[in-house]
């Protein structure tokens, strides 16, 4: 029977729920449970997939080509499982389904209300996730901050749920932040049992708190928070700032957070098995040396809107025995190309992200070419990969005026343009090339060197694509298609054999990189770095 987790948070957002959630899931998963994660945001847009990377940062996609929270991208990172639609579930697509029933007439006439039309639907998400996963355990996160406005019908629905499901079948984690005030010397617990007063108020008592502090918690006040919280002083659980996100299961494992969890819910405990993760973080702590790689995109003031991209870099590193320093580079600085020299000469290696417009993009062009006539290692992605298209047309095959129907409509040179399937396609939301689809890579290019496979499958979000009346042109030219549909109709990775590692891919691979298991391409990247710099691995 599935056990299910709800976490809440409270007294300020952002105190990281997603991460205390994936690493329970990391830690159940240690001791042989089968584990499934739900993210439940209230906010009114159907999914993040039109929003702004600077409102809401990265747009993380799944196999089935759902476009999701970043924190979708935390759960099958430190749990190394691939979730699904279900996984994620938002106030707009909750009333958009209700007022779809309530147009075709499902609930005969009567008045549609938030109770119980809205919870019974936010329940039923529950339910065929937990149908499609059957998981020992579902954990189910909701955003924002208990008290807030458009929360409460999630609110009411876990306490319907939790009463329905019946005790020791479902508890609630409440996250909180304990403020530390140096002039005083005091960790405040004041702001914790207020929190948890609202969330009472609402009928949820929670079984377990989840401090966030900065320094280690007294004794004194775990029981303080224990006795004015109701819940035992075992299930007042530390969560330290770490210099790395990957040490914070083994923080909570320290913490028993697990047992405690198992013991809640009437499972009997197993021993975990975290000798890989400890390794691993033994090498996060553990450097034998430092590589600069630049992340050139448009989004650089929010770093959330990389973040993937940012953690498969890190991954690399990690199994490389190095350090990954991060240098953001806004594209718009590159447009000139003497700046784009000085921003370029200290990097080791070089990222171009993907991304929407035309802002930024001849400084993007600026770095690609930079990068392919000084031999620096790099990675485009997505866009990326469609500015490495234009900029080797134009400043090697001669293709004059080379560009994307996205940035200039009528160019004369259109190398990437919309696809075939987007041409009638109305609206933005959900509409792109979206979710898991097959590539066959070529032998003996670089793409099958990393892969080690004749097939693959990656992930997509875009409408653009190499216009294939160009193929031809840029291959006699020395671009090699390495990478291809299976119909072969899209290029889905291109390289070039002469620099160290010069390639591109139309897909995200950055969506599919595990803390202990790198993605193939990040690795190509940062083993070309390695070996430049003469770093042993």
């Amino acid at each position: 029977m599935t056990k299910y987790i709800f976490i809440t948070g409270g007294v300020v957002s952002s105190l990281g729920k997603g991460i205390i959630g994936a690493s329970l899931g990391k830690l159940l998963r240690a001791r042989g449970f089968s584990v499934a994660i739900q993210k439940f945001d209230p906010y009114i847009n159907v999914d993040p997939g039109t929003m702004s990377p600077f409102q809401h940062g990265e747009v993380f996609v799944t196999d089935d080509g759902a476009e999701t929270d970043l924190d979708l991208g935390h759960y099958e990172r430190f749990i190394d499982s691939n979730f699904s639609k279900l996984s994620s579930v938002t106030s707009g697509s909750v009333y958009q389904t209700v007022i779809q029933k309530e147009r075709r007439g499902d609930y005969l006439g009567g008045t549609v209300q938030v109770i119980p039309h809205i919870t019974n639907e936010i329940k039923s998400r529950i339910v065929k996730a937990q149908k499609q996963f059957k998981p020992d355990f579902q954990i189910i996160e909701i955003g924002g901050t208990i008290g807030d406005i458009e929360g409460l019908p999630f609110i009411e629905a876990i306490r319907q749920f939790k009463s329905e499901a019946g005790i020791s079948n479902a508890i609630n984690i409440h996250c909180t932040l304990l403020p530390y005030l140096p002039t005083s010397g005091e960790l405040k617990t004041k702001p914790s049992q207020h929190s948890v007063n609202v969330l009472r108020s609402y009928g949820l008592q929670p079984e377990i708190l989840v401090c966030r502090t900065q320094k280690s918690i007294p004794k004194t006040e775990k029981e303080k928070l224990a006795l004015f919280c109701s819940v035992s002083k075992e299930a007042v659980i530390e969560c330290r700032d770490m210099k790395s996100i990957y040490e914070v299961p083994l923080a909570l494992e320290e913490q028993n957070f697990a047992p405690v969890v198992l013991k809640l819910l009437q499972v009997s405990e197993r021993k975990a098995d975290l000798e890989r993760w400890k390794e691993l973080v033994e090498k996060i702590n553990h450097p034998k040396g430092t590589i600069k790689i630049a992340i050139a995109g448009k989004y650089t003031k929010l770093s959330d809107a990389y973040i993937s991209v940012v953690e498969s870099i890190k991954h690399a590193g990690y199994a490389n025995n190095v350090k990954t320093e991060i240098k953001w580079i806004n594209s718009e600085d590159c447009i000139d190309s003497k700046t784009c020299r000085e921003l370029m000469s200290d990097v080791d290696g070089v990222i171009v992200p993907g991304g929407f417009g035309i802002r930024g993009i001849e400084g993007k062009l600026n770095v690609i070419k930079y990068a392919r006539e000084n031999n620096v290692p790099f990675l485009g992605i997505c866009l990326g990969m469609q500015c490495a298209v234009i900029e080797y047309a134009r400043n090697v095959a001669g293709i004059k005026g080379a560009n994307s129907t996205e940035f200039e409509e009528n160019t004369s040179a259109p190398v990437i343009d919309l696809m075939l399937d987007q041409k009638n396609v109305k609206g933005y939301g959900g509409t792109m090339r979206l979710g898991a689809y097959d590539c066959k890579i070529k032998s003996g290019t670089k793409a099958h060197e990393v892969y080690n496979s004749n097939k693959i499958s990656e992930r997509h979000r875009h409408r653009y694509e190499v216009n294939t009346d160009y193929i031809e042109p840029l291959k006699k030219a020395g671009l090699v298609f390495s990478g291809m549909s299976p119909d072969g109709m899209l290029s889905e990775i291109v390289e070039l054999p002469e620099p160290d590692w010069f390639v591109a891919c139309q897909f995200h691979p950055e969506f599919k990189s595990r803390p202990e298991r790198p993605h193939p391409l990040f690795k190509g990247l940062i083993d070309a770095v390695v070996k430049q710099k003469h770093l042993s691995a």
